[in-house]
C-alpha cells in the first residue's frame, strides 16, 4: 500500500523539525511492517533564504531532527505556502507516477489566510478528489479540516471562514464519498492547544505532530481497519 502525504508548511516542515510525516512513518513501521511505502516527487523540507540554518551552515531541506529518517521515507508532495489550489492541478500527475493508493492531506490554512474564501476553497477540494480519482479511479484520501491556529484567536472574519470552510469539506465528503474511493475526514484532537502543540501558534510542535498522526492513523483504524491506533507518541520525542 502505497501512502502520499499531501499539505503545506504544517506538513513539509522546516529544517531542523521531526514533522508529522516521521512520526506517521513511525506508525506505519509498528503496524504495517514491510506492507505499505511511502512515496512522492519531494523529500526536502523549507529551508528559506538567508536562513541560520540553511544550506551555508550545513543544514539544508534534508536536515531532520532524526537523520536516521530513512530517505525513501521521506516522500511528499507538500510546500511551504502551498494549498488546495496549488496541489488541485498536479495531483492527478503524481497520483498517476507514484501509483498512491492512500492520500493523507492536511490543506486549507493558507488558502484561507492567503488565496481563496471558504467556497472557492472547497471548489479546489472537488477538483483536486476528481483529479486524484482520474488518475487511481479506487484511490482512498482522508482529509484533515483546518486545525486551530493563532490568527483564528484575533482575526474574527478569518475564524469565520476557517469554521464554513470545515463545514463545506465535511459536506464534500459526505458527498463524494464512494465504496470504490472511500473518503474520510480525520477530527481535530479536542486536546490541541496552541500553547503546547505548536511553537508559533500555527505550525506544530514535537506534541503537534504525534497530535495530526494520530488524527490520521485512528481515522483509518476506525473506519477502514487499517493498520492500528496511535500509539507511538509515548516513546519518541
Amino acid at each position: 500500500m502505497r501512502f502520499l502525504f499531501v499539505g503545506d508548511s504544517m506538513t513539509i516542515g522546516r529544517a531542523g523539525d521531526w514533522t508529522w510525516r516521521h512520526r506517521m512513518w513511525r506508525h506505519l513501521e509498528t503496524v504495517l511492517p514491510g506492507g505499505y511505502e511511502i512515496v512522492g516527487p519531494r523529500d526536502g523540507l523549507y529551508v528559506p533564504e538567508g536562513d541560520p540554518d540553511g544550506p551555508e551552515t550545513g543544514a539544508g531541506p534534508q536536515a531532520y531532527a532524526d537523520p536516521a529518517f530513512p530517505a525513501a521515507a521521506r516522500r511528499h508532495l507538500a510546500g511551504w505556502g502551498e494549498g488546495w489550489l496549488h496541489m488541485a492541478p498536479v495531483i492527478g500527475e503524481t497520483v498517476a507516477a507514484t501509483r498512491a493508493d492512500v492520500l493523507l492531506v492536511s490543506l486549507g490554512l493558507i488558502d484561507l489566510g492567503f488565496y481563496t474564501n471558504s467556497e472557492q476553497t472547497e471548489a479546489n477540494v472537488r477538483a483536486f478528489l476528481t483529479a486524484a480519482r482520474a488518475a487511481n479511479p479506487r484511490v482512498r484520501a482522508v482529509l484533515l479540516p483546518v486545525i486551530p491556529n493563532i490568527r483564528a484567536g484575533y482575526d474574527a472574519a478569518f475564524a469565520a471562514e476557517c469554521a464554513r470552510f470545515n463545514e463545506l469539506l465535511a459536506k464534500a465528503v459526505a458527498d463524494l464519498d464512494a465504496p470504490a474511493s472511500p473518503l474520510l475526514l480525520a477530527t481535530v484532537p479536542e486536546s490541541y492547544d496552541l500553547r503546547e502543540d505548536t511553537y508559533d501558534g500555527t505550525h506544530p510542535s514535537p506534541s503537534g505532530e504525534h497530535k495530526l498522526a494520530a488524527a490520521f492513523a485512528d481515522a483509518m483504524h476506525q473506519a477502514w481497519g487499517l493498520g492500528g491506533p496511535y500509539r507511538t507518541r509515548a516513546s519518541r520525542p
